[in-house]
């Protein structure tokens, strides 16, 4: 049992549970809103499955192989949490990784056919590819490491919205008002995601910024320094409250009151809390309890796609 806590523990189960909410809200709350269908055909269900089940296995793939790239510096930041070569050998560590990267890209293929979605087979072999890079040496590197993850963050929702359409190379270009709609919709949940996402990267750095140190890592915090990266944040964090600030005053006169109210309390209140508390933290505790109520904001943002649903 104490190995299959540790497994568990080693692919952030959590954040894969947040994964395949994220996807079946997109499609269940966004899509079929959008094109008004309460019911999907068995393929598209099938489509569906197989693409969440890819998502969650290159995930955790990536979790595995950023442990093992990361024991020495993790035997620094959190000596208590490490499971690689500690509960699981590094060489069951990198048999995970290769066999659920694989399992994943072959989830792909089977619920997108190669012959026509091959760009999305592609995305999501780069993003096994870039996982790898990032754990072995993008992460050490400035910005460019959090960019990265940042961006398959949105990639989250980014292919099931590409899983709906084919893109014709020939042939005119046909776009009707309800694709115009989800893919401003899309634009507005993945930049969230991105967003958000980028916060929190930089907010972890700032707590394992010891570890990283040691082990020559040049991430924000180290490059920059702590003021710096916070007034990053803090800029991010301001135009986050800009943007989501001027979607509630465009659906208020649409009778939208309970998602504006929700968007108030509890997204936008948050991150002014964030925003206030991140001057004054300078303790790895102080940064771990602001990255985990920025976890908090990325799941009340993705679980405000319900509205779409209830509206």
């Amino acid at each position: 049992m104490k190995i299959i806590a540790a497994f568990f523990r080693l692919v952030r189960w959590p954040n894969l549970v947040f994964i395949v909410i994220t996807q079946l809200l997109f499609n269940y709350c966004i899509y079929r809103h959008v094109y008004g269908t309460t019911t999907g055909s068995p393929a598209e269900t099938r489509q569906l499955l197989f693409l969440i089940l890819a998502s969650i296995l290159i995930a955790a793939a990536g979790y595995i192989i950023n442990d093992y790239f990361d024991l020495n510096i993790d035997q620094v930041n959190k000596p208590g949490k490490v499971v690689v070569n500690v509960m699981i050998s590094r060489r069951w560590v990198i048999f995970w990784h290769m066999f659920l990267s694989l399992l994943g890209l072959f989830f792909t293929v089977l619920a997108l056919p190669v012959a026509e979605y091959w760009h999305l087979v592609l995305g999501n072999l780069a993003s096994i590819i870039l996982l790898w890079f990032y754990s072995t040496n993008l992460k050490k590197r400035l910005l460019i490491g959090n960019v990265l993850i940042s961006l398959l963050t949105a990639w989250v929702i980014g292919i099931i919205f590409f899983s709906k359409y084919l893109v014709k190379i020939n042939g005119p270009l046909v776009v009707d008002h309800n694709q115009i709609r989800f893919f401003r919709l899309t634009i507005l949940y993945a930049s969230f995601a991105f967003i958000i996402s980028l916060i929190r990267e930089v907010i972890k750095d700032m707590e394992d910024r010891e570890g990283d140190r040691k082990f020559g890592c040049r991430t924000m915090p180290i490059v920059w320094g702590l003021n710096a990266s916070k007034v990053f944040i803090a800029v991010w964090i301001i135009v986050l409250l800009a943007v989501l600030t001027i979607i509630q005053l465009y659906v208020l006169p649409f009778g939208w009151w309970h998602s504006a109210l929700y968007c108030l309390l509890f997204i936008m209140v948050p991150l002014i809390w964030i925003l206030l508390k991140l001057f004054k933290a300078q303790s790895s505790e102080d940064f771990h309890r602001l990255s985990t109520v920025v976890k908090l904001i990325m799941f009340t943002g993705i679980l405000s796609m319900i509205f779409f649903r209830i509206y």
